[in-house]
């Protein structure tokens, strides 16, 4: 899930089921930005001249009052910033600033805080560097009611009644409930430190590994983990119940990889059995994507009280032990029943959206369409190709084609939902253009390693893919994640010729197709159509009565007189 992967879930659900969505979304006015979309949205003067090198953060909270109260040490490079803009949401209220030497002086403006860092007559005499400022924070952040379908501090309660504590917020942002610079293209560069305190009779997870446990004289506990790598800020998330553990060692790509489990006390058994799909999980995607991302940091699954999340190192599990998605399997093939949703899908995205992360939400299709496409791929590796191909066909009923998968930049505003169901279908007309599945694996693991930890525009993306191909893919991606029209391939035929065009495309748009004309055991031809007439003549056999698609390539047909 980009993760909020329920809400959108729900949203392409109620678009199915409504006549005219499409229409509708056209006709609706333009949005309405506000200041506080551009300040959240956009790399803006006041995040410039300083980089996030490391976070390192406290957080005490209290069940009964649902406060949490903490400090984020935040080390940064200095390249001469004044004035810092450092995001914390309302209601959350930071108390105090402070350098090595003296507080630092701050106001608050909406959602984000101006640090002063010094002042004018400073400017003259500054040195770039490392520098580390305190942020002392409390408050009562904002509740998820239903998550992850809305973001912030979840305060649940197990089956025993024990309490039950977790954050989801991508989307909405991590500065729901700590101070830090929210915006995906500036990570933490050398990671960071999740300081948990709780009372002595719950346990507390982080990501990466845990570094210490300390106990103090008033009842509580700090669990100090430690993630080495660069992270998302919203996939900092602490986890706090009554866990247990177990885990093991998997012989992977790059070695020995840790592989931790993290669930509640009663739920042992059925845990050990269902994350079972974990280490098959680990074997497929290394194979299509390259070495898990996080030797360093680890693997952990951490059950969670709502459906799951990509949270890097520590994926958040609450499928409620059982297959397919919630249960139910989404392509309606039946292939989505042979595997846990959950696993597969969140921890595809510590390949593509904590490995390879878009600078702005507006490009969530590098997240979401290859990990939804994850899906597929597992499938295949496990159950053959055509089980693969018809999990992919069998999500397309999901498409809404409400509005573009990429959204508007420098508003913290992502595009449709398509971005999963729609966007995995376009990867997988990309596969089949490729039309060689060892290269087309070559490039997903070349991905991976040319934007190793990295954050990318789409451009980028579709540079490499069309570089590393050969092939220009421009009016593909133009067409599918700019568009919300499906290529529409039109034919006509007269006597033992076939005529045939795009139409309903953007301008240029020149995709191959593969069509089947009818002819027993024939093989299928690869047509190359532009939006001009062009025409073909199968041969004397045809009889003009068959004209099919390969059922791969996500378009539509229509027969002209």
């Amino acid at each position: 899930m980009y993760s909020r992967f329920l809400y959108r879930f729900l949203i392409l659900g109620f678009s199915f089921l409504t006549t005219g969505m499409s229409l509708f979304a056209q006709t609706n006015p333009e949005p309405v930005y506000t200041r506080q979309d551009t300040l959240r949205g956009s790399n803006g003067a006041y995040r410039q001249h300083w980089d996030v090198l490391k976070y390192d953060i406290t957080v005490k909270p209290d069940f009964n009052s649902k406060t949490i109260e903490g400090k984020n040490s935040m080390t940064f490079f200095d390249n001469g910033v004044k004035l810092m803009q450092v995001d914390l949401q309302e209601p959350m209220i930071l108390d105090s600033v402070s350098d090595e030497q003296h507080a630092l002086s701050f106001s608050r403006e909406g959602n984000v805080y101006w640090v002063m860092i010094r002042d004018t007559a400073a400017m003259y005499k500054i040195k770039p560097g490392l520098k580390t400022i305190n942020l002392y924070f409390h408050g009562k952040p904002r509740e998820a009611v239903r998550p992850p379908w809305d973001g912030g501090w979840i305060w649940k309660k197990d089956a025993m009644g024990n309490p039950w504590m977790s954050v989801a917020c991508q989307g909405l942002g991590a500065s729901v409930w700590y101070p830090c610079k929210d915006i995906q293209s500036d990570e933490p560069d050398s990671g960071a430190i999740l300081r948990i305190i709780v009372p002595d009779s719950l346990t507390a997870v982080g990501n990466g590994r845990l570094k210490e446990k300390k106990s103090f004289n008033d009842g509580c506990t700090q669990y100090s983990w430690e993630v080495k790598s660069p992270i998302n800020n919203y996939c900092i998330v602490p986890y706090i119940g009554k866990y247990v553990h177990f885990g093991e060692i998997y012989n992977g790509e790059k070695g020995k990889l840790d592989m931790d489990y993290w669930v509640l006390d009663y739920n042992l058994e059925k845990a050990k059995k269902q994350f079972e799909d974990a280490p098959r999980m680990m074997k497929a995607f290394e194979y299509w994507f390259g070495p898990y991302p996080f030797y360093a940091d680890g693997y952990k699954l951490v059950e969670s009280p709502h459906l799951g999340m990509e949270h890097q190192s520590a994926i958040a599990y609450g499928n409620g032990y059982r297959n397919g998605y919630m249960g139910k399997d989404l392509s309606g093939s039946g292939w989505g029943m042979k595997w846990d949703f959950i696993i597969v899908h969140e921890s595809g995205h510590e390949w593509f959206a904590n490995n390879i992360t878009s600078k702005d939400i507006a490009d969530m299709w590098i997240h979401e369409s290859f990990t939804n496409y994850s899906e597929t791929l597992f499938t295949d590796y496990y159950y053959g190709k055509e089980a693969g191909n018809d999990y992919v066909i069998g999500t397309r009923k999901k498409i809404a084609n409400d509005i573009p998968i990429i959204g508007p930049y420098a508003v913290n505003k992502e595009g449709s939902g398509d971005m999963y169901y729609k966007g995995g279908n376009m990867i997988h007309i990309i596969r089949q253009l490729i039309n060689d599945d060892q290269k087309f694996r070559e490039m997903l693991h070349g991905l991976n390693k040319t934007f190793y930890h990295q954050t990318v525009t789409s451009k980028q993306i579709e540079d490499y893919i069309s570089k590393f191909a050969k092939k220009d893919f421009s009016k593909i991606f133009d067409q599918y994640l700019r568009t919300i029209n499906i290529p529409v391939l039109e034919y006509k035929i007269t006597g033992h010729t076939v005529s045939y065009r795009w139409t309903n495309v953007v301008s240029g748009f020149n995709m191959p197709v593969k069509i089947s004309f009818g002819k027993k055991d024939s093989t299928e031809t690869m047509i190359k159509p532009t939006t001009a007439w062009q025409k073909t003549t199968p041969g004397n056999w045809y009889n003009g009565e068959t004209f099919i698609p390969n059922r791969n390539f996500y378009i539509q047909t229509k027969k002209v007189q």
